[in-house]
């Protein structure tokens, strides 16, 4: 005979289910909102007829607002449901990418991308907190369907505007987006359960925090993101216009994009793999100098050998960020786990916004082949900052596995 599972246990299987589902669309369209930019940016140069720097400044834009407003829209979740101020971010991102569709000018463009940014800012910690709250001690494995979830926003959205952009005007593409956004939102308001509990005042942790029994080196290891995630930004945001040089079209483009996304995803469970049987020291050593030789042979390469190298350059350049995020408890005592996640993840965003501009000046100076260089050159600099952090780490994140 078999045995009658209580009403109340499915229940909260089928809810928990929703949540994954609804947070990993919601995790997918604003992944997706922020990485499309790039194959934007060519459109704006011409538009408006922007230097690298100016083009930086718009996704820094976007990207800065997203990461200043991570903890305030936690606090507003204190006295909203997370998922009410989940939906209200969402039609927040759609229609500042309506908006930005309708703007006449450069300052509208920059306030509609403002806009569009605090709306993201709600999705990474509410989203995964929903996640986390509905499978409890077995959200390990959601959650990583939720990370996926996003990926896939990163390899669909960009060639779908790409695609969009070959039939339509880019403001006509980003009122399709908006529309996007707007049905994502009404289907987590209608389908996704509401949050069970809100989020909880956590102790502060600071990067240059020391902790006893072997704890420490929380900071280098926010440095060492910081740098990862520089490297990343810096070669998405050249990418098209080193592809373009090669005589690449926009659909081109937002394939390439796709093929570095696609091979993130797969990058992101290769390097977990590969930390848990090989080390931490080795996994990221390996994938930082992988990166900067991929990096520097995509250079070197015409247009079609180039995209064949995209999808290994990707499983590097976006695989180190989650090893490097299961780092985060080895180096904090376990009270402080949660704020150190949320100040981690905070620099990342800080990096992604600041080193654009920072390359992009850089590019404008020097070209754009040589600002890549220098991403490059960035990547090679992680591996001493892997060597001094070794020692600190606990020996079963260090040590292969036998």
């Amino acid at each position: 005979m078999h045995k009658r599972v209580p009403p109340d246990i499915t229940d909260q299987t089928r809810k928990s289910r929703r949540t994954l589902v609804l947070g990993g669309l919601a995790h997918a369209l604003h992944d997706g909102f922020t990485d499309m930019i790039y194959v934007l940016l060519p459109v704006w140069q011409a538009e408006f007829a922007l230097d690298y720097v100016a083009l930086a400044m718009l996704r820094a834009l976007y990207v800065g607002v997203l990461a200043a407003l991570q903890v305030p829209s936690a606090h507003l979740a204190r006295h909203l449901n997370a998922r009410t101020v989940l939906v209200l971010g969402t039609l927040l991102s759609a229609v500042g990418y309506g908006l930005a569709g309708l703007s006449g000018g450069l300052v509208g463009l920059c306030a509609s991308l403002a806009l569009a940014g605090a709306g993201g800012s709600t999705q990474h910690p509410l989203a995964s907190a929903a996640v986390s709250r509905a499978y409890g001690d077995r959200a390990r494995g959601p959650l990583g369907t939720y990370n996926f979830a996003g990926d896939l926003g990163k390899a669909t959205l960009p060639p779908l505007i790409s695609l969009l952009l070959t039939v339509m005007h880019w403001r006509s593409a980003l009122w399709v987006a908006a529309g996007l956004g707007t049905l994502v939102a009404v289907l987590i308001r209608w389908l996704m359960p509401l949050v069970s509990a809100p989020p909880v005042a956590l102790e502060t942790v600071t990067v240059t925090d020391r902790e006893d029994a072997g704890k420490g080196g929380f900071g280098l290891l926010f440095t060492i993101g910081v740098l990862d995630t520089a490297v990343r930004m810096a070669f998405l945001l050249f990418l098209p216009f080193l592809l373009k040089g090669k005589g690449a079209s926009l659909t081109t483009v937002g394939l390439a994009l796709s093929l570095v996304f696609i091979g993130g995803a797969f990058g992101k469970a290769a390097c977990g793999w590969l930390g848990a049987r090989f080390g931490l020291l080795a996994t990221v050593a390996t994938t930082e100098v992988g990166t900067a030789a991929a990096i520097l042979t995509v250079l070197a390469l015409p247009l079609a050998p180039s995209l064949a190298v995209l999808p290994l350059l990707g499983v590097m350049l976006n695989g180190t960020s989650s090893v490097l995020y299961g780092t985060v408890p080895e180096l904090v005592t376990a009270k402080r786990i949660e704020r150190a996640f949320a100040l981690f993840y905070t620099g990342i965003l800080g990096s992604s916004a600041l080193a654009p501009v920072l390359y992009g000046r850089l590019g404008d100076a020097a070209g754009p082949v040589w600002a890549t260089v220098a991403a490059a050159m960035t990547a090679l600099a992680v591996v001493p900052l892997m060597l001094v952090l070794s020692p600190r780490l606990a020996r079963s994140t260090n040590t292969p596995k036998s």
